[in-house]
């Protein structure tokens, strides 16, 4: 900014942050590109805390990675953090295994019936 234009009040120093006398303007473009910087920023956070509980049953090689999945995904479009709750704690604790041990025991009721028989 030149003398002749300036106010008869401004003072000598103009900060480097307002626009030049060639139209540029460093604050906008400092601030536009920052913003940008920070809107891609807490994407990628937002979008790496809704795949925690899918890395921890990946990791794990969980039985219900897919229930665990198709929750977390349900919680990323749904807005809704009961459904990522819920798939965390599927994620975080094994489901006990009933199955196992009930098959066990028909297998041998059922050679203990074979063994009746045959007596």
């Amino acid at each position: 900014m030149s003398a002749s234009n300036a106010h008869p009040m401004a003072s000598g120093h103009v900060p480097a942050y307002l626009p030049g006398p060639d139209g540029s303007d460093p604050l906008f473009t400092f601030m536009a590109v920052t913003t940008i910087l920070l809107i891609l920023g807490i994407g990628a956070l937002y979008l790496t805390l809704h795949a925690i509980p899918e890395k921890m049953a990946h990791t794990d090689n969980h039985t219900q990675f897919q229930v665990i999945g198709i929750l977390a995904l349900l919680a990323l479009f749904t807005h809704n953090n009961l459904f990522w709750v819920a798939a965390l704690l599927l994620a975080a604790f094994r489901m006990p295994d009933f199955l196992t041990p009930i098959q066990s025991i028909a297998a041998s009721l059922e050679e203990l019936k074979q063994r009746a028989k045959e007596e």
